[in-house]
């Protein structure tokens, strides 16, 4: 799925300092200027995206954007990596892989934390993780499925190596485990109900056990950034005016969700259990500077974007070796900002 280089992060942009969008407002923000190609794809988390152009929300904050929507993600990581797209909805993990790389990226509003969707799922006759040594787990090298299943086997004692972990795209690794093969698989929803059509099957691990270590984002290349920023800015702005449609038009909201998602209504609230959507608050929170060390900070180190990101990037280089340079804390700080969250919360002291 992923890419391994040698590259590091390119240093961190200057953002010119602002308070609004644009068009009327007391800002000095320019006004969205050009049109965004940006992907999103099959996460509860990014399912939103629908709405604003179901109901014309980009046009109220003056985005201009081609949203295409990816069935496989593996894809838009991809294109946004190859100037294809200028935004895209992505993992933490997928991020750091694609700038460690060498492609200048930037993730600009935290969309979600995972907080059950992702899961390692056992046949039949497991009982608990340390049974997964010896047996076949199949899961998609380098993504947050990967990342959670080496959490869940460092807390329970189990040596990693002790597992035949099998690389497979996590469509392809839910459907060969509901036919059969392999013990385990590690995938995110929705191919966790694939996964969970196996008689038998059930949830091993989930990701509600580890709050904070899969977080999801909106990433814009750096040229968009730094060249652009008014259209970032319309960007993060109009996913704002999604949540409070959510909040105002649940029904509506649901229909159209579960209509990009291709499930029941019934199936949906089953993933909304497991995504816990940002507020501002915790977006600036995660956006900004950890108040204490990430290693004094605990299980609440998940909070902020900083002390998850050192962990990741150790676990891309050290069990994924998916990155082969070590990353340093400087390069891994250039990869985020609150900037435009930041912009957005001073227009709006109220949301």
């Amino acid at each position: 799925m992923n890419r391994i280089g040698n590259g590091v992060l390119s240093a961190a942009v200057a953002f010119a300092a602002c308070a609004g969008v644009g068009c009327g407002d007391s800002s000095g923000m320019p006004a969205p200027s050009t049109t965004v190609r940006m992907g999103f794809s099959a996460w509860p988390g990014w399912f939103p995206w629908q709405i604003a152009v179901d109901e014309n929300l980009f046009e109220q904050t003056g985005a201009m954007v081609e949203l295409e929507y990816y069935d496989n993600y593996t894809e838009s990581i991809e294109d946004l990596a190859s100037g294809e797209l200028d935004a895209n909805t992505q993992t933490l993990n997928d991020t750091l892989i694609s700038v460690a790389g060498g492609d200048s990226q930037v993730i600009v509003l935290v969309n979600d934390n995972s907080t059950g969707n992702d899961q390692c799922i056992a046949r039949e006759g497991i009982r608990n993780v340390s049974d997964l040594a010896g047996r076949d787990v199949a899961v998609e090298f380098g993504v947050v499925d990967h990342f959670l299943l080496l959490l869940a086997l460092r807390r329970s004692g189990v040596d990693p190596s002790s597992v035949n972990i099998i690389n497979e795209a996590t469509d392809v690794a839910a459907e060969n485990f509901k036919n059969g093969m392999y013990d385990a698989t590690c995938v995110f929803a929705p191919f966790t109900s694939t996964a969970l059509e196996r008689d038998g099957s059930f949830s091993l691990i989930t990701s509600r056990t580890f709050p904070g270590a899969i977080p999801d984002y909106l990433v814009v290349s750096r040229e968009l950034a730094e060249n652009n920023p008014g259209d970032v800015q319309a960007l993060v702005d109009t996913w704002w005016l999604i949540r409070k449609f959510m909040e105002e038009n649940p029904e509506r909201s649901l229909e159209i969700l579960t209509q990009r998602a291709g499930v029941s209504t019934e199936e949906y609230n089953t993933y909304a259990e497991g995504t816990t959507l940002f507020t501002l608050g915790q977006n600036l929170e995660a956006l900004g500077d950890p108040p204490s060390d990430c290693d004094s900070l605990g299980t609440e180190s998940g909070r902020y974007t900083e002390c998850v990101a050192r962990e990741i990037a150790t676990f891309l280089k050290d069990d994924a070796m998916l990155v082969t340079e070590e990353i340093s804390d400087e390069e891994l700080s250039a990869t985020w900002t609150d900037r435009f969250v930041k912009d957005y919360a001073d227009r709006n002291p109220d949301n």
